[in-house]
Protein backbone atom coordinates (compact mmCIF):
# COMPACT_ATOMS: atom_id res chain seq x y z
CA UNK A 1 0.00 0.00 0.00
CA UNK A 2 1.21 3.50 -0.84
CA UNK A 3 1.99 5.15 2.56
CA UNK A 4 0.82 8.51 1.23
CA UNK A 5 -2.59 7.22 0.13
CA UNK A 6 -4.17 8.55 3.31
CA UNK A 7 -2.72 12.00 3.95
CA UNK A 8 -3.94 12.51 7.53
CA UNK A 9 -1.46 11.79 10.32
CA UNK A 10 -0.71 12.31 13.99
CA UNK A 11 2.55 13.95 15.04
CA UNK A 12 4.47 13.00 18.21
CA UNK A 13 7.22 15.33 19.48
CA UNK A 14 9.20 15.67 22.70
CA UNK A 15 10.40 19.21 23.49
CA UNK A 16 13.24 17.83 25.65
CA UNK A 17 14.68 15.53 22.95
CA UNK A 18 18.02 16.33 21.35
CA UNK A 19 16.89 17.74 18.00
CA UNK A 20 13.63 19.31 19.19
CA UNK A 21 13.19 23.06 19.61
CA UNK A 22 10.37 25.36 20.66
CA UNK A 23 9.27 25.49 17.03
CA UNK A 24 9.67 21.79 16.12
CA UNK A 25 5.94 21.09 16.00
CA UNK A 26 5.21 24.04 13.74
CA UNK A 27 8.22 23.30 11.53
CA UNK A 28 7.24 19.67 11.04
CA UNK A 29 3.56 20.43 10.49
CA UNK A 30 4.56 22.95 7.80
CA UNK A 31 7.00 20.49 6.18
CA UNK A 32 4.31 17.80 6.11
CA UNK A 33 1.70 20.22 4.75
CA UNK A 34 4.07 21.24 1.93
CA UNK A 35 4.13 17.60 0.88
CA UNK A 36 0.38 17.08 1.04
CA UNK A 37 0.01 15.64 4.55
CA UNK A 38 -2.37 16.97 7.17
CA UNK A 39 -1.53 16.83 10.90
CA UNK A 40 -4.79 16.08 12.68
CA UNK A 41 -3.29 15.97 16.15
CA UNK A 42 0.04 16.86 17.78
CA UNK A 43 1.17 15.02 20.93
CA UNK A 44 3.88 16.69 23.02
CA UNK A 45 5.27 13.86 25.14
CA UNK A 46 5.58 13.53 28.14
CA UNK A 47 2.96 16.19 28.92
CA UNK A 48 0.55 14.34 26.61
CA UNK A 49 0.17 10.55 26.75
CA UNK A 50 1.49 8.55 23.82
CA UNK A 51 -1.18 7.43 21.35
CA UNK A 52 -2.43 3.87 21.62
CA UNK A 53 -4.15 1.54 19.19
CA UNK A 54 -7.65 2.33 20.48
CA UNK A 55 -7.29 6.13 20.15
CA UNK A 56 -5.82 5.90 16.65
CA UNK A 57 -8.48 3.50 15.42
CA UNK A 58 -11.24 5.63 16.93
CA UNK A 59 -9.89 8.67 15.07
CA UNK A 60 -9.44 6.76 11.81
CA UNK A 61 -5.73 7.65 11.74
CA UNK A 62 -3.46 5.67 9.43
CA UNK A 63 -0.01 7.16 10.08
CA UNK A 64 1.93 8.42 13.09
CA UNK A 65 4.97 10.63 12.54
CA UNK A 66 7.38 10.64 15.50
CA UNK A 67 10.14 13.22 16.01
CA UNK A 68 11.67 12.40 19.39
CA UNK A 69 14.62 10.67 21.05
CA UNK A 70 15.19 6.93 21.02
CA UNK A 71 13.54 6.28 24.38
CA UNK A 72 10.24 7.84 23.33
CA UNK A 73 10.39 6.13 19.92
CA UNK A 74 10.87 2.76 21.63
CA UNK A 75 7.95 3.34 23.98
CA UNK A 76 5.68 4.53 21.16
CA UNK A 77 6.41 1.67 18.75
CA UNK A 78 6.01 -0.94 21.50
CA UNK A 79 2.74 0.75 22.50
CA UNK A 80 1.34 0.46 18.96
CA UNK A 81 1.83 -3.31 18.54
CA UNK A 82 -1.15 -4.73 16.66
CA UNK A 83 -2.13 -1.46 14.96
CA UNK A 84 -2.88 -1.61 11.23
CA UNK A 85 -1.37 1.79 10.46
CA UNK A 86 2.25 2.79 9.87
CA UNK A 87 4.85 4.74 11.88
CA UNK A 88 7.29 7.17 10.31
CA UNK A 89 10.33 7.60 12.59
CA UNK A 90 12.23 10.85 12.02
CA UNK A 91 15.64 11.78 13.53
CA UNK A 92 14.43 13.92 16.43
CA UNK A 93 16.83 12.92 19.21
CA UNK A 94 20.55 12.80 19.87
CA UNK A 95 21.57 9.32 18.68
CA UNK A 96 18.53 8.53 16.46
CA UNK A 97 19.28 4.81 16.44
CA UNK A 98 16.07 3.52 14.84
CA UNK A 99 15.87 6.45 12.40
CA UNK A 100 19.38 5.59 11.17
CA UNK A 101 18.41 1.95 10.75
CA UNK A 102 15.37 2.91 8.66
CA UNK A 103 16.80 5.85 6.73
CA UNK A 104 20.60 5.66 7.11
CA UNK A 105 22.09 9.17 6.80
CA UNK A 106 19.19 10.71 4.89
CA UNK A 107 18.16 14.13 6.22
CA UNK A 108 14.65 14.82 7.48
CA UNK A 109 13.57 16.68 4.34
CA UNK A 110 14.76 13.85 2.12
CA UNK A 111 12.88 11.29 4.20
CA UNK A 112 9.66 13.29 3.92
CA UNK A 113 10.11 13.72 0.17
CA UNK A 114 10.44 9.97 -0.36
CA UNK A 115 7.46 9.12 1.85
CA UNK A 116 5.28 11.75 0.16
CA UNK A 117 6.35 10.44 -3.22
CA UNK A 118 5.26 6.91 -2.36
CA UNK A 119 8.83 5.58 -2.34
CA UNK A 120 9.00 4.38 1.26
CA UNK A 121 8.95 0.68 2.12
CA UNK A 122 6.40 -0.43 4.69
CA UNK A 123 7.31 -3.45 6.80
CA UNK A 124 8.03 -5.03 10.17
CA UNK A 125 11.78 -5.38 10.67
CA UNK A 126 13.39 -7.93 12.97
CA UNK A 127 13.83 -6.74 16.56
CA UNK A 128 15.35 -8.05 19.78
CA UNK A 129 12.94 -9.36 22.39
CA UNK A 130 14.06 -8.57 25.93
CA UNK A 131 12.34 -8.82 29.31
CA UNK A 132 9.91 -5.92 28.90
CA UNK A 133 9.40 -5.51 25.16
CA UNK A 134 11.25 -5.11 21.88
CA UNK A 135 14.46 -3.25 21.03
CA UNK A 136 14.38 -1.88 17.49
CA UNK A 137 17.97 -0.70 16.96
CA UNK A 138 20.26 -2.54 19.36
CA UNK A 139 20.74 -4.06 22.80
CA UNK A 140 23.93 -3.59 24.81
CA UNK A 141 24.57 -5.89 27.75
CA UNK A 142 27.31 -5.65 30.36
CA UNK A 143 29.05 -3.25 32.74
CA UNK A 144 30.17 -1.14 29.77
CA UNK A 145 26.55 -0.01 29.42
CA UNK A 146 27.27 2.44 32.25
CA UNK A 147 28.96 4.74 29.72
CA UNK A 148 25.51 6.00 28.85
CA UNK A 149 25.62 7.89 32.15
CA UNK A 150 28.72 9.73 30.93
CA UNK A 151 26.89 10.70 27.75
CA UNK A 152 24.03 12.10 29.83
CA UNK A 153 26.54 14.09 31.94
CA UNK A 154 28.04 15.53 28.75
CA UNK A 155 24.65 17.00 27.85
CA UNK A 156 24.66 19.06 31.04
CA UNK A 157 28.01 20.61 30.20
CA UNK A 158 29.29 20.25 33.78
CA UNK A 159 32.97 19.27 33.40
CA UNK A 160 33.36 18.00 36.97
CA UNK A 161 30.27 15.80 36.62
CA UNK A 162 31.51 14.40 33.30
CA UNK A 163 34.94 13.64 34.77
CA UNK A 164 33.50 11.95 37.86
CA UNK A 165 31.09 9.81 35.84
CA UNK A 166 33.86 8.86 33.39
CA UNK A 167 36.15 7.67 36.19
CA UNK A 168 33.31 5.64 37.67
CA UNK A 169 32.46 4.17 34.25
CA UNK A 170 36.06 3.07 33.69
CA UNK A 171 36.06 1.41 37.11
CA UNK A 172 32.78 -0.41 36.43
CA UNK A 173 33.81 -1.47 32.92
CA UNK A 174 37.12 -2.85 34.14
CA UNK A 175 35.86 -4.68 37.21
CA UNK A 176 32.70 -6.23 35.77
CA UNK A 177 30.75 -8.33 36.40
CA UNK A 178 31.58 -9.32 32.83
CA UNK A 179 29.00 -10.97 30.59
CA UNK A 180 29.39 -14.40 29.01
CA UNK A 181 27.68 -16.15 26.10
CA UNK A 182 27.92 -19.82 27.17
CA UNK A 183 26.41 -21.22 23.97
CA UNK A 184 28.85 -19.51 21.60
CA UNK A 185 32.11 -21.36 21.00
CA UNK A 186 33.97 -18.23 19.90
CA UNK A 187 33.04 -16.28 23.03
CA UNK A 188 35.74 -15.63 25.63
CA UNK A 189 35.26 -17.77 28.72
CA UNK A 190 36.07 -14.86 31.03
CA UNK A 191 33.39 -12.71 29.37
CA UNK A 192 33.11 -9.21 27.97
CA UNK A 193 32.62 -5.71 29.29
CA UNK A 194 29.91 -5.27 26.66
CA UNK A 195 27.99 -7.53 24.26
CA UNK A 196 26.02 -5.88 21.46
CA UNK A 197 23.02 -7.45 19.70
CA UNK A 198 22.17 -5.70 16.43
CA UNK A 199 18.99 -6.89 14.67
CA UNK A 200 18.93 -7.25 10.90
CA UNK A 201 17.66 -9.31 8.02
CA UNK A 202 19.15 -12.61 9.20
CA UNK A 203 18.61 -12.35 12.96
CA UNK A 204 20.88 -10.35 15.23
CA UNK A 205 24.61 -9.85 14.94
CA UNK A 206 26.54 -10.54 18.15
CA UNK A 207 29.71 -8.63 19.01
CA UNK A 208 31.68 -8.89 22.25
CA UNK A 209 33.70 -5.85 23.32
CA UNK A 210 36.68 -6.25 25.60
CA UNK A 211 39.56 -4.22 26.97
CA UNK A 212 42.95 -5.61 27.94
CA UNK A 213 44.78 -2.37 28.70
CA UNK A 214 44.11 1.22 29.71
CA UNK A 215 44.35 2.35 26.09
CA UNK A 216 41.72 -0.23 25.12
CA UNK A 217 39.32 1.19 27.72
CA UNK A 218 39.91 4.72 26.45
CA UNK A 219 39.28 3.60 22.87
CA UNK A 220 36.16 1.68 23.85
CA UNK A 221 34.85 4.57 25.95
CA UNK A 222 35.18 7.01 23.05
CA UNK A 223 33.37 4.56 20.78
CA UNK A 224 30.55 4.07 23.30
CA UNK A 225 30.06 7.80 23.79
CA UNK A 226 29.55 8.25 20.05
CA UNK A 227 27.59 4.99 19.73
CA UNK A 228 30.21 3.73 17.27
CA UNK A 229 31.04 0.51 19.07
CA UNK A 230 32.72 -1.24 16.18
CA UNK A 231 35.65 1.14 16.54
CA UNK A 232 36.45 -0.46 19.92
CA UNK A 233 38.35 -3.76 20.32
CA UNK A 234 35.88 -6.61 19.87
CA UNK A 235 35.18 -10.16 18.75
CA UNK A 236 32.57 -10.94 16.08
CA UNK A 237 30.66 -13.87 17.61
CA UNK A 238 28.20 -14.58 14.82
CA UNK A 239 24.57 -14.12 13.79
CA UNK A 240 21.71 -15.90 15.56
CA UNK A 241 17.98 -15.85 16.24
CA UNK A 242 18.52 -16.40 19.97
CA UNK A 243 21.35 -16.17 22.48
CA UNK A 244 21.62 -16.66 26.22
CA UNK A 245 23.76 -14.16 28.10
CA UNK A 246 24.81 -14.38 31.75
CA UNK A 247 26.88 -12.36 34.17
CA UNK A 248 29.96 -14.01 35.64
CA UNK A 249 28.65 -13.72 39.20
CA UNK A 250 24.93 -14.24 38.51
CA UNK A 251 24.01 -10.61 39.21
CA UNK A 252 21.38 -8.87 37.01
CA UNK A 253 22.47 -7.85 33.52
CA UNK A 254 22.98 -4.12 32.99
CA UNK A 255 21.51 -3.22 29.59
CA UNK A 256 20.97 -0.40 27.18
CA UNK A 257 17.76 -0.91 25.21
CA UNK A 258 17.84 1.40 22.19
CA UNK A 259 20.08 3.65 24.25
CA UNK A 260 17.98 3.61 27.43
CA UNK A 261 19.25 1.99 30.69
CA UNK A 262 17.45 -1.20 31.75
CA UNK A 263 18.09 -4.50 33.48
CA UNK A 264 17.49 -8.19 32.78
CA UNK A 265 17.86 -11.21 35.04
CA UNK A 266 20.90 -13.44 34.61
CA UNK A 267 20.90 -15.65 32.67
CA UNK A 268 18.52 -14.25 30.04
CA UNK A 269 17.67 -15.54 26.57
CA UNK A 270 17.34 -12.76 23.98
CA UNK A 271 15.40 -13.69 20.84
CA UNK A 272 14.45 -12.26 17.44
CA UNK A 273 10.89 -11.13 16.87
CA UNK A 274 9.28 -8.98 14.15
CA UNK A 275 8.16 -5.48 15.03
CA UNK A 276 4.52 -5.37 16.11
CA UNK A 277 3.57 -2.50 13.79
CA UNK A 278 4.58 -1.40 10.29
CA UNK A 279 7.46 1.06 10.05
CA UNK A 280 8.25 3.19 6.99
CA UNK A 281 11.80 2.85 5.67
CA UNK A 282 13.58 4.86 2.97
CA UNK A 283 16.81 2.83 2.98
CA UNK A 284 17.75 -0.82 2.79
CA UNK A 285 17.76 -2.60 6.15
CA UNK A 286 21.20 -4.21 6.51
Amino acid sequence: MDPSANLACWLVVNPSSGSNTDTSSDMLAAALAERGFRVDRTIAFPDDPLPDVASLEAAGAHMVVVYTGDGTVNALVNNLAGWSGAVLVLPGGTMNLLAKRLHRSLALEGILDIVAGGGARRGRPACVRWKDGLAFADVLVGPGACWSEVRESMRSGAITEVAASAIDAIRQSASGPFVTAPGLRLARADGYALIELTPGEHGFQIDGFYAEATLDYAQQAWAVLRHRFREGPHDRLGVAEAVELASIDGSPLACLIDGEPAECPSPFRFTVEPCGVDLLATAHDL
